[in-house]
């Protein structure tokens, strides 16, 4: 059995493309049928439009990649009425709003307009974005911050809130205490690692950022190894995030606590990494004699 619940919101399995990794969805729908998916995290979404950092944004290293986008989107009034539409004509499941913010405030009316809507079931705050300055990580980064921005979302929103944890952090588990105190019903993560790639020929960083989002594969035992600390120190639910690959990664990542995976990256290897993953997990799950995808959740704590 692969369905899972998230606060409420029944997924038909815990496979989810990752925010800033699958657009807003209906542009992967020519690669595969995306109703198949557990749900869609959408494109990070600002108040107003934002472009984002200046060019070079991204680039490769070794068992990743760097990323310095910087939140560019069409801002929330143009998701809403433009994204979501195109979105709703391929894809009739769970939609989960990524949104970000540069102060308390707009976090909480952007939360509140996707929260008047039924187009987006789940808010997923991020407060730990690593490539903008003056928000997104500098919320994440204190239990005091990030319970801050809880506490008024909840506060202003009926749909779930998830708050989407940062990595650069001396104790993940503390701030996640304090978001699940002012309110949280679930958390996300790990975002991105803060990395840094130079050029070897002219000594120079590669992005116009200098220092940006590090993920891929070799960012998972970390992954797992906040998810399980965060799992051990907390009662609402987790969705683990962080160099998912395989259908075997899915299965650490929920041993570990999750109880659904985001998959980042890899989709912008493999078009198709998260069907390949939909395809292999039942598989896995028989060959590892395992009936029911939520009654593994945490069991690497027992």
């Amino acid at each position: 059995m692969l369905s899972v619940n998230l606060s409420g919101v029944t997924l038909p399995n815990p496979i989810i493309p990752a925010s800033g990794t699958f657009g807003f969805g209906y542009e992967m729908a020519r690669f595969y049928d995306i109703n198949r998916l557990g749900a869609i995290a959408l494109k990070g979404t600002t108040w107003e439009p934002r472009f984002g950092n200046p060019t070079p944004r991204i680039a490769e290293c070794a068992e990743g990649m760097l990323n310095a986008i910087g939140l560019q989107n069409p801002g929330v009034h143009a998701v809403v009425t433009q994204e979501m539409p195109k979105l709703r004509a391929v894809y009739s499941g769970v939609a989960i709003a990524n949104i970000s913010g540069f102060s308390v405030e707009e976090y909480v009316k952007t939360a509140q307009y996707f929260d008047a809507r039924s187009d987006a079931a789940i808010l997923e705050i991020n407060i730990s974005c690593p490539n903008v300055r003056h928000g997104g990580m500098a919320f994440g980064v204190t239990p005091g911050g990030a319970a801050e921005v809880t506490r008024a979302v909840k506060a202003a929103c009926k749909k779930p809130v998830y708050m989407k944890l940062s990595p650069n952090v001396t104790d993940i588990a503390e701030i996640a205490v304090a978001c699940e105190d002012a309110g949280a019903d679930g958390l996300s993560l790990i975002n991105t690692l803060l990395g840094m790639v130079i050029d070897p020929a002219g000594g120079r960083p590669i992005v116009s950022t200098k220092m940006a989002g590090f993920s891929g594969p070799a960012i998972k035992p970390v992954a797992l190894r906040m998810v399980y600390q965060v799992y051990a120190k907390v009662r609402i639910p987790i969705i683990g995030i962080g160099g998912i690959r395989t259908a075997d990664d899915v299965l650490e990542m929920v041993s570990a606590g999750a109880a659904a995976v985001q998959i980042g990256s890899q989709n912008l290897v493999d078009p198709w990494a998260c069907e390949k993953v939909l395809d292999d997990l039942p598989i896995k799950m028989a060959e590892y004699s395992i009936r029911d995808i939520q009654g593994i959740v945490g069991r690497a704590h027992t």
